[in-house]
């Protein structure tokens, strides 16, 4: 029996290598193999199958040290943008039940979060769209092989996988290969995978856009939690906006240790965990313990596993990224990269997927256009939240002098804050353009910043002035209603309150 199993698994993997590889004939199996399934890798192999490409897309995650694994779909549906919105959602109806009652509606007392059902209910959509990317994939007859893919030369492609203790491997030729890896955690952006229950004092470490959303919606979910912040918060954003973010987090509950680092973390015998940091303009050290801490430390390239070194592809020796052409094409001919993994690309799912889909078209001929990663708009999902399009204050000022821009800018008071008597001191908005009323950037903090700067983000593509948001009528009574009648600049020292309608 035992010799009738060991037969029958070798069939198994001999096949699957003769069923998975033509390389005898001389043809390539493929014109377009994908490394990655996340966003951009399954944007471009889905378009490239559509426009009548043979594609194939390898994808597979390392289980962390404790054996988390996700399926298809890549960060942004698995451990970041997806789970983290959910998350922050789960947050701000907490908030939007302590202003129902203002409103008159009566809540019975007490009210409490439910950690389980919200992970669960997040991890049960995530894994929905895991089978829907699958889905996708067959029904546009891309070949999906759930495998560690690497460069064996400039037109061949080696596969492992994992089952159980055993390794199959295979190698198949294609005309082109599009690097699309997601970059590798160094935290576990997906919260809700960490936990079985809910911890009750966290700490997170770093102050960027996603430290700042988990710290965000964790405290809104009711948990002790502080961030530790080495310089400065939302680094690469505009810093005013940063400081109000920060400023209303505080204000909501979540706690800052500004200007200090991590020194040392020990796991004590009551399970929980101590962490010893220093303030660096004191030297002076501190200790607190902590149920959990998130590293929110970024995230770093995987180039190492792909075996680009052997080929002479291109990298970034100090970031891992690999370095890429306007047209996504790296120092190889024939292997494109793209998504995180590039270098001087945004991080970000949507630039990915169009990126992706804009490349399918060009590799099969049909288009020349190019991808354009200027004025690319993006929200940060803190408990108030910030949109922004374009160019910050600093950017600004450092690229037409401090002459050369004007400020317009607004503290406004939404309306839903009024009846529930909300602090709306960090609600605001500004709009710099240059001296020839061309707007260079827009930033926005509030509620739904994100669906309102989706418009706008619109208008600057199409080259908006100053004066197109004048001659623009409002949806009255709106917060996007206050971007266009923006009237008072920095430069005035005017008072910028909004009074009124």
């Amino acid at each position: 029996m035992a010799a009738f199993s060991r037969a029958k698994h070798r069939w198994k993997r001999d096949n699957l290598f003769r069923v998975l590889t033509r390389n005898l004939t001389g043809k390539y199996d493929y014109d377009l193999v994908v490394i990655g399934g996340g966003s951009g890798g399954l944007a471009c192999s889905k378009e490239a199958a559509l426009v009548g490409q043979k594609v194939a897309v390898l994808d597979y995650v390392e289980p962390s040290v404790k054996g988390t694994k996700w399926g298809l779909g890549g960060t942004c549906v698995n451990v970041g943008c997806i789970p983290k919105k959910l998350m922050h959602q789960a947050a701000l109806l907490g908030t939007a039940v302590k202003d129902a009652k203002k409103y008159g509606w009566q809540i019975p007392e007490p009210i409490f979060h439910d950690w389980a059902t919200m992970a669960e209910a997040v991890q049960n959509h995530v894994r929905s769209l895991n089978w829907g990317h699958r889905v996708q994939l067959q029904d546009k007859k891309v070949k999906y092989l759930n495998m560690r893919g690497s460069l064996v030369d400039e037109h061949t492609v080696k596969g492992v996988t994992k089952a159980g203790k055993e390794l199959f491997g295979f190698s198949t030729k294609s005309k082109k290969f599009l690097l699309s890896i997601a970059l590798a955690a160094s935290c576990m952006n997906g919260i809700g995978m960490c936990f079985g229950s809910s911890p009750c004092r966290i700490i997170v470490l770093n102050s960027s856009d996603v430290a700042l959303e988990c710290a965000g919606f964790l405290t809104g979910i009711g948990l002790d939690t502080t961030v530790m912040v080495r310089s400065i918060a939302l680094r690469g954003f505009d810093q005013q906006m940063a400081v109000l973010v920060t400023d209303y987090m505080e204000a909501y509950g979540t706690k800052f240790a500004w200007k200090c680092i991590p020194k040392k973390v020990e796991k004590l015998t009551s399970g929980a965990l101590q962490v010893t940091w220093m303030e660096i303009n004191t030297s002076k050290e501190y200790q607190d313990t902590y149920d959990c801490i998130l590293w929110a430390v970024g995230r770093a390239p995987e180039t190492k596993l792909l075996g680009l070194d052997k080929l002479g592809v291109q990298i970034n020796k100090e970031t891992g990224k690999i370095i890429v052409r306007p047209d996504e094409s790296t120092s190889v001919p024939n292997i494109y990269a793209f998504g995180d993994i590039a270098e001087g690309r945004p991080e970000l799912t949507p630039t990915a997927i169009k990126a992706g889909k804009l490349l399918a078209h060009r590799l099969a001929g049909r288009s020349s256009e190019l991808m354009n990663y200027h004025s690319v708009a993006t929200t940060v999902f803190t408990p108030l939240e910030y949109g922004c399009v374009g160019l910050s204050e600093e950017e600004a000022e450092k690229r037409h002098g401090k002459d050369g821009i004007e400020v317009y800018h607004a503290f406004y008071k939404p309306l839903e804050f009024t009846v529930a008597e909300r602090d709306a001191g960090q609600c605001y908005l500004k709009v710099g353009s240059s001296c020839y009323q061309k707007i260079l950037g827009l930033h926005f903090t509030g509620p739904n910043a994100g669906e309102l700067m989706q418009g706008f983000a619109l208008s600057l593509k199409c080259g908006a002035t100053y004066s197109h948001l004048l001659q623009t009528v409002g949806i009255h009574p709106t917060c996007a209603e206050e971007v266009i009648k923006v009237n008072i600049t920095k430069r005035s020292g005017l008072d910028a309150t909004v009074t009124g309608c």
